[in-house]
């Protein structure tokens, strides 16, 4: 597209939107609305950019020094380990969500006895709040009295307890986020089937389209808006994961919220790291919901 068409195209929706009265009122009744997000939402967003270019603390606002707060927190280890330990908790988590998320709605949309009373108990995991859900894996991950632990080891499985050891306990942690979030993303994938018409199914069989392809040709790809809906749902959570890490592993956990947290506010000694990592938290969230959103389709999968 040519510069004069696309000021002539912009031209028209200026002119489309602020031309009619009826529009243009519209547009001031929700002004309001909208400088009250851009306060409470963008104004801390912007201030924490600017904090973390400067050498800040607590009880003052420090002096410029650019890009050296990202440099240094790249090069501190615990960044490096929050960063390392969110990204497999992340990728791994929703990974697996999806796939047994995806199998129990596949599973409850079929016509049994009972299937209300089944949607409803599946929820439940979910209905615990995530402290609640961590402190009580927690107990059963304990060496002395934890039954996981005590299985594990009399199997052999493992010889050492879990969570004296951080890759045993990111591990754990994997686990306990999937029993409490698959059922969220199962009611998704639910909902998503549900809109399937039957009609489509029954053409297919008519056809002579057996399981397999009525899944891999019909099911998945009029699933796809909603499966990138959930997936992008459960990549950010996961990716800000923060009272799962905190409460289970008695802080010893580390992920890229926990250590925000601990730079701002336990310690405060790295009050300007803490600031870039929030940052680079919020910069890298929002990547990922371009790239859902635009690298994967999701946009036109909304839109037809």
């Amino acid at each position: 597209m040519s510069v004069s068409a696309e000021k002539k195209r912009r031209g028209g929706f200026f002119k489309r939107e602020f031309g009619d009265p009826e529009r243009r009122t519209a547009y001031y009744m929700v002004m309001p609305a909208v400088l009250i997000i851009f306060i409470v939402a963008f104004f801390p967003i912007m201030y924490a950019m600017v904090l973390s270019l400067t050498d800040s603390t607590v009880v003052q606002t420090g002096p410029f020094v650019g890009a050296a707060n990202y440099v240094e927190m790249f090069q501190n280890p615990d960044f490096l380990e929050g960063l390392t330990n969110t990204a497999i908790f992340t990728v791994v988590s929703v990974t697996l969500e999806f796939l047994i998320g995806l199998g129990i709605a596949l599973a409850i949309n079929q016509a049994f006895k009972g299937r209300g009373l089944v949607r409803a108990a599946i929820l439940v995991p979910w209905a615990f709040p995530t402290v609640i859900s961590a402190v009580m894996w927690r107990l059963m991950f304990q060496d002395q009295v934890g039954v996981i632990n005590y299985v594990v080891n009399t199997l052999g499985i493992i010889s050492q307890p879990i969570l004296s050891d951080r890759v045993l306990l990111l591990i754990a942690a994997i686990g306990v986020d999937v029993w409490k979030t698959t059922p969220f993303m199962a009611l998704l994938l639910l909902a998503g089937l549900q809109t399937i018409s039957a009609d489509v199914y029954e053409a297919a069989r008519v056809d002579g389209a057996n399981i397999l392809q009525r899944f891999f040709r019909i099911t998945l790809p009029l699933l796809k808006g909603t499966i990138l809906v959930a997936v992008l749902f459960r990549t950010l959570d996961s990716y800000r994961i923060f009272d799962l890490f905190w409460a289970m592993s008695n802080r010893e956990l580390e992920s890229l919220s926990t250590f925000v947290y601990k730079s701002v506010r336990v310690s405060q000694l790295l009050f300007a790291q803490g600031n870039a990592a929030s940052v680079f938290i919020f910069v890298t969230s929002f990547l990922l919901a371009l790239f859902f959103i635009y690298g994967l389709g999701m946009q036109t999968s909304t839109e037809e």
